[in-house]
């Protein structure tokens, strides 16, 4: 395989994830993409402003081509979870283009320099990384928050899959599911019982 191969096979993978989390907003309120749906606040648009600071921090800044985006909360004097939630002032809108603009940042970055060159990250254990460790970081960090918004868009308004008109679960109706969740909780209570 081909260096250009392997950046072909990384940035397919890096793009459907971000692909992912963006079409889990879509056709919803301004209040649903903000909700905070979990004890510890996730919520729908703040995963895409917190991946806007991760791809500028490590597609940008590590690699001597800074982009303006928002901080990450944790690194630097950001007030913490700064990144992981949209203020009142900042749209929808914003956030998006703001993401689309650092991406395509990030995707010159990729582009332009082999995937052997080391960059400089401003913090943790490890300063130095190639562009290979980094896109490899950056596409596993994408997915986890790309499953972080299939769950919280599931809690929302029961819309699942990774992309429109996808068929990656189950075949059933409600009642089929809502048997099936009672199966589970069922057997969960039993092993439970037994422990």
């Amino acid at each position: 395989m081909t260096e250009s191969d392997a950046k072909v096979d990384l940035r397919l993978y890096l793009q459907d994830a971000r692909d992912a989390l963006l079409w889990k907003l879509e056709g919803l309120s301004e209040y649903d993409i903000r909700r905070p749906m979990t004890p510890t606040g996730t919520n729908l648009l703040g995963l895409v402003k917190h991946l806007t600071g991760a791809e500028a921090a490590y597609f940008g800044e590590t690699f001597g081509r800074p982009v303006e985006a928002p901080p990450l909360g944790i690194v630097g004097a950001a007030e913490p979870n700064t990144d992981l939630w949209a203020t009142a002032e900042e749209t929808r809108k914003q956030i998006v283009d703001d993401y689309r603009r650092v991406c395509a940042h990030s995707d010159v970055t990729i582009e332009s320099l082999p995937l052997d060159a080391v960059g400089q990250v401003p913090w943790g254990p490890r300063p130095e990384l190639s562009l290979h460790r980094i896109l490899v970081h950056m596409i596993a960090e994408t997915q986890r928050h790309a499953g972080h918004a299939d769950i919280v868009r599931e809690l929302i308004d029961g819309t699942t899959g990774q992309r429109p008109g996808s068929d990656s679960m189950a075949p059933g109706d409600l009642a089929w599911w809502e048997a099936y969740r009672s199966r589970l909780e069922r057997v969960a209570k039993e092993a439970g019982s037994g422990s």
